[in-house]
């Protein structure tokens, strides 16, 4: 185990925490306490995201609750997420650790200053040895604003309190160059930077308590190693998963860490989906901005404004072939940015510090 890491955020799904029958499989999750607790007595400071709450309020009605899907998906999720922190709040305890229930939804990662206040939270739990289970909010989640699934989720919280390493465990090994269930199947054991487009070997099947898939924790692995985080999907239904991970000994799908990025570029990278415009550039800042040079994106190369952005929104970078660039934070409106367009002797439109350029354009 490296000894530079010092701070794990775990991704239980919801296919690892319940049977084939759908009941909660309450061994398998005193088993994941039990070695969380080891991590934790080995120095390391655990987060857990957790899934699993619809499966438990399956389970807990005795009648299936009345409504459309989603009125019983929120019903659910708000009879079982009592049910699940309460049985993990039970077992740290009786090791010896106090947990913190942490609900969100995606509209808490869009505003710098409540995801600021967010972090402060999360820090000062893990400063007072307190493990913090996050999940997501179902109950009042709507449609358009819920995550992919608690692997986007278990991303944002890694990124968020500069995570060294990121466990995305769900019912296989990994990624496999083929069905998981065809013996001759290979499973991807590493995947770095010159790997390639790994899409092309993953079914888009979900199971059936997740609203995920493999094709989500791909993505949202590469997003994450890109930002400088180690990523490791794993089969969480193995009985020493997080032990093996601390001996080394973990067969999984590794993706290598790319060089760490600032928090602020942390935040921004994961910022897509709530992008207010867009910024086309010219081929000079296009080849500015992909260098090895730090370089802020000045008003002299953009070619083209669009959107209603306000100073501090987060913008969408292109190339005047409508290719995207990367993300950034508006250091000023769309009406000033049009204004300012072509010209020299200006300030950025999007400051180094808050701009985060894909990996692969």
């Amino acid at each position: 185990m490296n000894p530079a890491i010092k701070t794990v955020v775990v991704k239980i799904g919801s296919n690892v925490l319940t049977r084939e029958d759908g009941n909660p499989d309450m061994e398998q999750m005193a088993s994941l306490v039990e070695q969380m607790v080891f991590l934790r007595e080995k120095g390391l400071q655990v987060v857990l995201v957790s899934s699993g709450a619809v499966a438990f309020g399956r389970k807990g009605m005795h009648t299936p609750p009345k409504g459309d899907a989603v009125t019983k998906k929120q019903v659910w999720a708000a009879t079982g997420q009592i049910s699940l922190i309460r049985n993990y709040r039970e077992m740290f305890m009786a090791k010896g650790h106090q947990v913190a229930q942490l609900m969100v939804t995606k509209e808490d990662f869009r505003d710098r200053r409540h995801y600021l206040n967010m972090k402060n939270c999360l820090d000062g739990l893990l400063k007072n040895d307190i493990i913090p289970v996050i999940n997501e909010n179902d109950a009042v989640a709507i449609t358009e604003l819920m995550f992919t699934d608690n692997d986007e989720l278990a991303g944002l919280v890694a990124a968020m309190i500069d995570a060294h390493s990121l466990l995305l465990l769900t019912n296989v090994d990994g990624i496999y160059m083929g069905h998981p269930n065809d013996p001759e199947s290979q499973l991807i054991r590493n995947v770095g930077k010159e790997m390639p487009d790994l899409r092309q070997y993953i079914s888009s099947s979900k199971s059936s308590f997740g609203r995920g898939g493999m094709l989500t924790k791909m993505s949202m692995a590469k997003k994450s190693a890109e930002l400088g985080i180690e990523v490791f999907i794993a089969n969480g239904k193995k009985p020493h998963v997080l032990k093996e991970f601390w001996e080394g000994k973990l067969i999984c799908t590794y993706f290598e860490a790319g060089k760490s990025r600032h928090n602020h570029k942390k935040w921004v990278a994961h910022s897509e989906n709530y992008s207010k415009g867009e910024i086309v550039v010219n081929q000079g800042a296009k080849k500015a901005l992909l260098s090895p040079h730090i370089t802020s994106l000045l008003p002299i190369g953009v070619v083209g404004v669009s959107g209603e952005f306000l100073k501090g929104d987060v913008v969408k970078i292109l190339d005047e072939e409508g290719n995207k660039i990367g993300l950034g934070k508006a250091e000023y409106g769309a009406k000033s940015a049009m204004e300012k367009i072509g010209q020299n002797h200006q300030r950025p439109v999007v400051h180094y510090d808050y701009l985060y350029i894909y990996e692969h354009v």
